[in-house]
């Protein structure tokens, strides 16, 4: 039976090669190193010369075609004609003849105040005016008495039976007389006035439609108590003509400068995807909107609603036709923002680029347009890209215009590369 031996102290010295020469750890040492920088090596020249690439290029024919050239913006649908119907009179509400959606005339009641107070108010007014004109009536009985006693008095003077003094006596009094009447004439223009006051405050508490239209909002209610001030409450909204709707659409200020009246334009609404409105600008607004810090102005745009499908506060996507463009030069817009790629300087190894050498950088693109509006396009000429200088114009989101330049209908112009091994 064998027992296995437990391992001691010269077991553990051979082990680690404690006991081995340094020559043969030297050795070691320099074998694994060559062995890593010969890998080392053969990586970088791999990197360097063994992985040629080419280039393809993806090109677009230059076309003559038409084009359209849009203006995009944003808005809102909004009634031709809007009213906010409030009340002059302070009361509280007895009735509310109408409701959301109801069709009113021009003059129809909608909603009618508690006339107790107003009423009471007229008559007591109406009575005012009838004292008033009985006081007339009393002041020129005197007037007129006063009148004949001051002629009796002057025909007696002049027979010599009555005094000087009576004469001016009786004069005095048809004067006091005569101003007591216009006295009473005055309590009674007074009186009307009052009266036609509570009139008129009787009629504003019956609150018409001013125009011919629907209610688009009501916020009136039986029983309501309404306090007009400076700022009365809306208790109605109403809409002149829904067949006949605007669009505000918010214009960009990079844009408003190709925009002008008369222009044609349609537009989208979430609720019907897929159906595109007509419509036509009608006006524009001279007064900027400032919203963080981008301007806009607004541009009405009038629109058919005969079969009634828009509803106001409908948000729209619009578009406004600023150009039509019978036959031009074009090419995608793709070829004006290409760019050909940079080629490495040399695909040769050597020692200094070894040891150099840098990780390669993106860059944006510099292909962009001078002061005069040229851009620089590249041809596809033998398999290698040729650089065209043209002056391109208006764009309608894919196509771009081109004004001049050496390019021909059918021209190659390049619109991307992509490099592979070759």
């Amino acid at each position: 039976m064998n027992i296995p031996r437990r391992p001691g102290p010269n077991d553990m010295v051979k082990l680690l090669g404690v006991g081995q020469s340094a020559d043969r750890r030297r050795r070691s040492l320099r074998i694994a190193g060559g062995t890593l920088l010969v890998l080392l090596l053969g990586w970088w020249l791999h990197a360097l010369t063994g992985s040629g690439t080419a280039t393809t290029y993806e090109t677009a024919k230059v076309v003559r075609t038409a084009m359209t050239i849009t203006v995009q913006a944003t808005g809102q649908v909004v009634p031709t004609t809007q009213v906010d119907v409030s009340s002059e009179m302070s009361g509280v509400i007895r009735t509310v003849n109408v409701d959301n959606n109801s069709l009113v005339k021009k003059g129809d009641v909608l909603a009618e105040l508690d006339t107790v107070k107003i009423k009471a108010q007229l008559e007591r007014a109406r009575a005012s005016l009838a004292a008033a004109e009985a006081r007339i009536a009393t002041a020129a009985a005197t007037a007129a008495e006063t009148s004949l006693a001051r002629d009796r008095a002057a025909a007696l003077e002049k027979k010599g039976i009555s005094s000087a003094q009576g004469l001016e006596a009786a004069q005095a009094a048809s004067d006091r007389a005569a101003a007591s009447l216009k006295a009473a004439e005055a309590d009674a223009a007074v009186a009307r006035a009052d009266v036609a006051l509570e009139e008129t405050d009787l009629a504003k508490s019956r609150i018409v439609s001013p125009v011919d239209g629907i209610v688009l909002k009501r916020a009136a209610e039986p029983g309501q108590t309404v306090a007009s001030s400076l700022q009365a409450p809306v208790l109605f909204t109403l809409a002149e003509d829904l067949r006949r709707m605007q669009v505000e659409a918010s214009i960009d200020e990079a844009d408003i400068g190709a925009v002008a009246i008369g222009q044609s334009a349609s537009f989208t609404v979430d609720a019907y995807p897929g159906r595109r409105f007509p419509a036509t600008i009608e006006s524009i607004d001279y007064s900027p909107t400032t919203t963080e810090n981008v301007v806009t102005y607004t541009a009405i745009l009038s629109v058919d609603n005969a079969e009634l499908l828009l509803r106001p506060g409908m948000t729209t996507n619009a578009e406004v036709v600023v150009r039509q463009i019978a036959a031009t030069l074009a090419v995608p817009n793709a070829a004006l923002r290409f760019e050909p790629p940079r080629q490495a300087e040399s695909t040769g190894f050597s020692i200094t680029r070894l040891f150099l050498m840098r990780m390669p950088r993106s860059e944006r693109s510099s292909n962009k347009a001078t002061a005069d509006g040229e851009r620089t396009l590249y041809v596809l000429d033998d398999g290698a890209p040729r650089a065209v200088t043209v002056r391109a114009g208006d764009s309608d989101g894919e196509m771009t215009e081109i004004v001049a330049g050496e390019l021909g209908e059918g021209d190659p112009v390049i619109t991307a590369a992509r490099q592979g091994k070759s």
